[in-house]
This record gives structure tokens, C-alpha cells and sequence, in this order.
């Protein structure tokens, strides 16, 4: 008897082992490992503590436990056994569920808007986060998108300074880790009722949930059940829902149902506003505007950088100590000569040719159109653009412009030609 006894014990001891290699390490722990193993006329018994726990075994592993099983040649039987002795969270059980981050709001501020600098384009974006802040929105779910720097992560934060509801908020990577927090610790009802119980839920950064099966359908649930008791759900991501990666089409319907609106990259008068706010002399605020790329993560580093460089060296930081300073984001202006050589490569001609005296009808057109483009990218007089294409004379340049001017009314190849130029010369 005892012997037969210590043969089902190594078996259902070996087969947990089998099933370790077969489920990832964090639902293994969270979910097999409190089951009763147990092996008894041929069939394996997997005990779980509560209904809850049984039902999720089931629809998440059941397909790998009874191929296990049958590798064995035993059935497979996922039962509640109300006799397991263990310290979890169920209906019975009161478990409270702290979150990695505070998230009551508690001083409202009515102006937070107003850190968000808004363009035109954004002003969509604007009005629909105000709406969902004063709680009189008739949408419930908002879905923001755009570029990495855009201000997606300021607009939530507006949200939640001027909301004077009851606001969950937290990074997609935080619902990830939060959620695999309460499976270990056996707090998963409280982490849903921490969830669910408040008025608007902003979750940023939603791009961090991909790929991640059990914290998906979690997520969607959840996402079902705030809709549902008429609560307000926010989101971000970098794409818009039918662009993003390692969602199902569940998920990125859900997502695409409530109002989509996107945010675009800070344009020059966003960024020239950024910079004179921190303090940026205005004249050095609007060259650095026109040199630098539109990303907002940037242009904070850049007041950072000012403002210590300022604080620790007690200088004064006209442009040319912030060409200095800022020497590794700012984009080299392109001069004259640069932009010659740029086209002379793009219409397949050599520098010293244009600069020469061959007067060929290539060499002419090429020549023709440089001069055009100079025109209209650079402050240079007509004197000066003659002298930078080989020493031509105001009336060459004349000629020439009066030339393509004359020509682009009809030519729609040279419109194109002289576009991609002008692209290539900003």
C-alpha cells in the first residue's frame, strides 16, 4: 500500500515537472503551482482552491495539460478542492492591493492645460482631453497616438491635474508588472477591484501590453467592464490601433471604437514657444526653433542643458555659446557651396563643370535650375548666386531665372525636379 502510494506521488511529481517545461515560468508559479497534483485510476487530478482559479487553468492550459496527461496515458480531471489550505485572495478572502504608484488626485488645477503648448493641428486632441477631464464628454474612450515627443504623456497629465474625479493612472509597463505583482502575491481581486473602482482610467503607453496574452485579456475585460458602468478609459500609443503590433483584431477593434484623435510632432512655433517659456532669449529661441528636430523629449533636454550650463558657469547664453553647447543636436545649416555640391550629385553633373565655361545644353539647364533653386531657398542677391555657380553675371542669372519660370508653367517633370531639390537644400 504505501509502496503504490509513493509510485502516485513520483508520478504526479514528474508530471509537475513536465508541465514546468512546457508554461512560461510567471504563469506556471502563479497558476499551476498551487494546484493539488494527484494521480488515481489513471487519471491525473489537478485541485485548485477556488472556482476562479480552476475556470482560468482550464482556458489558459488545459490543451497542454491534457496532451501531458495523455503522454502519460492518464485522463485529465481540473476540479475546485475546497480542503487546499492556502492564503489567496477569493471571494472569502479580503486581500488589499497596493499600487506601485499613487494615483488619487487630490489638488485640481484648472489651468494644467496651459502647459501644453497647442498648435493647430492639435487642437482636436486638446478640446477631446478637456471634454473627458470635466467628466461631460459624450465619448468614454479616448485613444491619443503620435510620435515619440509629441506630448501624449503631458495632455494625461493634464487630464488628471484638472479632473476632480477619482483617477487610476499608470504606464502600460506598470498595469504589466502590477498584474503579474497580484497573480504572485494572490491579490488578483483586489488589483480588478482597484481597477475598476474609480472614474477615469489612463493607461499610457499602451504599446507595453504586446504580445502578452493572459495581461491582454485581463486588459480587455477590464476595458469592457469600465465601458459598460459608463466610466471614461484614455489611452496612448505611437501608432493608431490598426498599426499596432502583437494585438490581436480584438483588441485593436476595441481599441478603434471609442474617439481616435492623434498628436502631432511640435512644429517651429510650438518649439520657439517651448524655449521662451524656460527663460531662452527670444532671437536665440527662434534660431534654435529652425535647427532642431521636432521632437518634444529633445527640446526639454536642450532647456536643460541651457539652464544648467547658465546656473554652473554664470554665463550668458547668447547663439554662439548655444551653437557650442548644443553642437551635437543642432542640424548643421547648409551653405551655399554645399547646396551646390548636393545638386551637382542629384542631376549627375560634376561641381567643376558647373563652375566651368562648357556651355553644352545640359551643363546649361543644370545650371539654370541651381540658380532657380538658390532663389528661392537663400537670401542671396542674384550677384552672389552668379559668383556661387562659377562666376556668372546678374544678367546670366536673370536670363536664367526668367528661363525655368517661363518653363515650369508647362513642364511637369522639371516641377517635380525642382522640388526634390529644394527638399534637399533645406
Amino acid at each position: 500500500m504505501q509502496l503504490a502510494t509513493a509510485k502516485q506521488i513520483l508520478s504526479a511529481e514528474s508530471i509537475k515537472q513536465v508541465v514546468a517545461t512546457k508554461i512560461d515560468s510567471a504563469g506556471f508559479t502563479a497558476w499551476i503551482m498551487p494546484l493539488q497534483f494527484e494521480v488515481k485510476d489513471n487519471c491525473l487530478n489537478l485541485g485548485a482552491h477556488n472556482q476562479f482559479a480552476a475556470d482560468y487553468v482550464k482556458n489558459m492550459y488545459g490543451d497542454i495539460l491534457q496532451s501531458i496527461a495523455a503522454d502519460f496515458s492518464l485522463g485529465l480531471n481540473i476540479f475546485v478542492n475546497t480542503h487546499i489550505d492556502v492564503h489567496s485572495a477569493n471571494d472569502n478572502v479580503v486581500c488589499s492591493f497596493v499600487p506601485n504608484q499613487k494615483s488619487i488626485v487630490k489638488n485640481v488645477k484648472s489651468d494644467s492645460f496651459d502647459k501644453f503648448i497647442t498648435s493647430d493641428e492639435n487642437m482636436f486632441a486638446v478640446a477631446a482631453c478637456k471634454k473627458i477631464a470635466l467628466g461631460n464628454a459624450s465619448f468614454n474612450q479616448l485613444f491619443i497616438y503620435g510620435a515619440s515627443g509629441a506630448g501624449k504623456t503631458l495632455l494625461v497629465n493634464c487630464i488628471c491635474d484638472t479632473c476632480d474625479k477619482r483617477v487610476v493612472m499608470m504606464t502600460g509597463g506598470q498595469f504589466v508588472a502590477d498584474f503579474a505583482r497580484s497573480l504572485r502575491d494572490k491579490t488578483i481581486f483586489s488589483f480588478k477591484d482597484y481597477c475598476r473602482q474609480c472614474d477615469i482610467l489612463i493607461v499610457d503607453d499602451i504599446c507595453a501590453l504586446a504580445g502578452k496574452r493572459a495581461t491582454m485579456d485581463e486588459f480587455l475585460q477590464l476595458l469592457t467592464d469600465l465601458r459598460n458602468m459608463g466610466k471614461s478609459v484614455v489611452l496612448t500609443a505611437n501608432v493608431a490601433p490598426n498599426m499596432l503590433t502583437g494585438f490581436d483584431r480584438r483588441m485593436q477593434s476595441l481599441f478603434a471604437s471609442g474617439l481616435v484623435v492623434d498628436v502631432t510632432a511640435p512644429n517651429a512655433y510650438v518649439r520657439r514657444t517651448m524655449l521662451t517659456r524656460a527663460g531662452v532669449e527670444t532671437d536665440v529661441a527662434e534660431e534654435l526653433s529652425k535647427r532642431i528636430g521636432n521632437d518634444g523629449h529633445l527640446v526639454n533636454g536642450i532647456i536643460n542643458k541651457i539652464k544648467t550650463y547658465t546656473e554652473l558657469m554664470g554665463e550668458h547664453v547668447n547663439m554662439d555659446v548655444a551653437s557650442r553647447l548644443l553642437s551635437d543636436v543642432l542640424e548643421k545649416s547648409k551653405t551655399p557651396i554645399a547646396m551646390v555640391k548636393s545638386m551637382c550629385e542629384k542631376l549627375c553633373v560634376s561641381f567643376d563643370e558647373i563652375c566651368g565655361s562648357g556651355r553644352t545644353r545640359r551643363l546649361v539647364r543644370a545650371r539654370q535650375v541651381m540658380m532657380y533653386v538658390l532663389k528661392n531657398v537663400t537670401n542671396l542677391s542674384l550677384t552672389e548666386i552668379g559668383n556661387v555657380c562659377g562666376g556668372r553675371d546678374h544678367a546670366t542669372v536673370v536670363y536664367a531665372l526668367s528661363q525655368i519660370e517661363n518653363q515650369k508653367t508647362s513642364d511637369l517633370m522639371l516641377n517635380a525636379e525642382i522640388d526634390g531639390l529644394i527638399k534637399i537644400c533645406k
